[in-house]
């Protein structure tokens, strides 16, 4: 009875009025962009935040209670302090050791392996180091003893070529020159020396320099005697050690006492 005034499409029409009336966030975003020129809106599906926002609700409200328990804020937990405080101790305590490891490291490339061989403690390694130290102060002393040693006898050499001994003299065989000294241990633990010298006036030996040069060296001079045998005068002194902790190279003195002649 009614004419039909609807043509198809003023029903399609109709119908998505129907539908785009009934969404009101799309009305919203429709009332913003008519205030806001040029202001273009996302839908909710095209937004790639609105999926990050439902699917991390559960993220942002962890990160919500961990700013409200940061220390920063003016309502601290004092058990999120010392928290923090043990931390920081564990932290310090962590370079101690780290510290500690390369230091030992250090000193153990610097011992011989023979001190270090089959000890893989820290203590142990300390321990011989202590002894390695000792070690070396000790050879220490004796190449200082060797070298005062060897500057005396250079001292002596120098002293001998200035009174006309040349260096080839040194060299000779004792036994075929005027006079020979010779110096040996003696069973108490004394000092023997032997002087072997031709009876002839010019060709004396002075004694005084002899027994000069024993005490010098330490020696305390016991006894002395002289034997007369074939043109040749044989004088023999008695020694002891004055100084218990004075150690004399015999072969040395030996030598001493042939420049002094």
């Amino acid at each position: 009875m009614f004419p039909n005034f609807y043509h198809p499409n003023d029903q399609s029409k109709d119908l998505e009025f129907q539908i785009s009336s009934n969404d009101p966030h799309q009305e919203d975003m429709m009332q913003i962009e008519d205030l806001v020129p040029g202001h273009e809106v996302l839908p909710e599906e095209s937004d790639p935040s609105h999926n990050n926002k439902k699917m991390g609700k559960g993220k942002q409200q962890q990160q919500h209670m961990i700013l409200f328990a940061h220390p920063d804020n003016n309502e601290a937990n004092p058990s999120d302090v010392k928290v923090e405080r043990k931390i920081v101790r564990r932290d310090n305590e962590r370079q101690r050791r780290q510290l500690m490891a390369v230091l030992n490291a250090s000193l153990r490339s610097l011992l011989p392996h023979e001190f270090i061989k089959g000890k893989r403690s820290i203590s142990e390694h300390m321990n011989e180091a202590v002894n390695y130290i000792t070690h070396m102060k000790r050879k220490i002393q004796e190449l200082n003893a060797k070298k005062e040693k060897l500057r005396r006898l250079y001292e002596y050499d120098s002293s001998a070529q200035e009174f006309g001994l040349e260096n080839e003299t040194l060299g000779l065989d004792l036994v075929n020159s005027v006079t020979n000294i010779m110096v040996g241990p003696t069973c108490l633990g004394g000092v023997e020396v032997v002087i072997s010298s031709s009876c002839s006036e010019d060709e004396g030996l002075p004694l005084s320099r002899v027994l000069k040069l024993l005490l010098a060296e330490g020696l305390c001079v016991v006894e002395c005697a002289s034997t007369r045998v074939n043109e040749r005068v044989f004088h023999t002194i008695q020694c002891e050690v004055d100084d218990l902790e004075c150690v004399l190279d015999l072969s040395e003195l030996q030598l001493k006492l042939n420049l002094q002649i």
